[in-house]
C-alpha cells in the first residue's frame, strides 16, 4: 500500500552555472510530496490499526528530516564560493550548504536520501519512502523513485 503526504516550506538558491536568470539569487515556495509504501497495520490494538502510517507521524518525520533544516534557508552548492563568501559574511543567517548544484533534481534526490535514511532509522524495512515529488513551482517539478 502506498500513502502520500505534502509539506511546503520556502528557501532561496540559485543555479551558478545556468544560462538564464536562474543564476541570480531567487526562492521559491516549494513543495514535497513524500509517497511512502508499507503494509496495512491489521494489529487491532494499535494506534495505527487499518493504516499503513498515521499521516502525523509521516509529516514530523519528514518535517525534522527535511522541512526544518530547508525552511526559510537559503541552499548554496558548496561550489559556489561568491554566494557562499556572502552568505558567511551575514550573521545568524540560515544557510544549507549542498552538495550537489540545487535544482529541483537534485534537491529531490537529497530529500529521498535523507528520508531513506530516517525512515529506516525508525522503521526498519517495514515503512519507507518510495516516490519523491518535488515542486519548484506549482507548474514544474522533479520525481524520484
Amino acid at each position: 500500500m502506498e500513502i502520500t503526504t505534502r509539506l511546503e516550506f520556502d528557501a532561496g538558491h540559485r543555479i551558478p552555472s545556468h544560462k538564464s536568470i536562474c543564476k541570480n539569487l531567487h526562492g521559491h515556495r516549494y513543495c514535497i510530496e513524500v509517497t511512502i509504501k508499507g503494509d496495512i497495520n491489521s494489529e487491532k490494538t494499535n494506534s495505527n490499526f487499518g493504516m499503513v502510517l498515521d499521516f502525523k507521524d509521516a509529516k514530523d518525520l519528514i518535517k525534522k528530516s527535511i522541512v526544518d533544516e530547508w525552511d526559510h534557508s537559503f541552499i548554496v552548492y558548496e561550489h559556489d564560493e561568491v554566494v557562499l563568501k556572502f552568505l558567511n559574511s551575514l550573521k545568524n543567517h540560515k544557510t544549507v550548504i549542498f552538495p550537489l548544484v540545487p535544482t529541483a533534481e537534485n534537491m529531490a534526490l537529497v530529500a529521498m536520501d535523507k528520508l531513506k535514511t530516517a525512515f529506516k532509522k525508525e522503521f526498519g524495512d517495514s515503512i519507507r519512502p518510495f516516490k519523491i515529488k518535488l515542486f519548484e513551482t506549482p507548474n514544474n517539478w522533479a520525481e524520484v523513485y
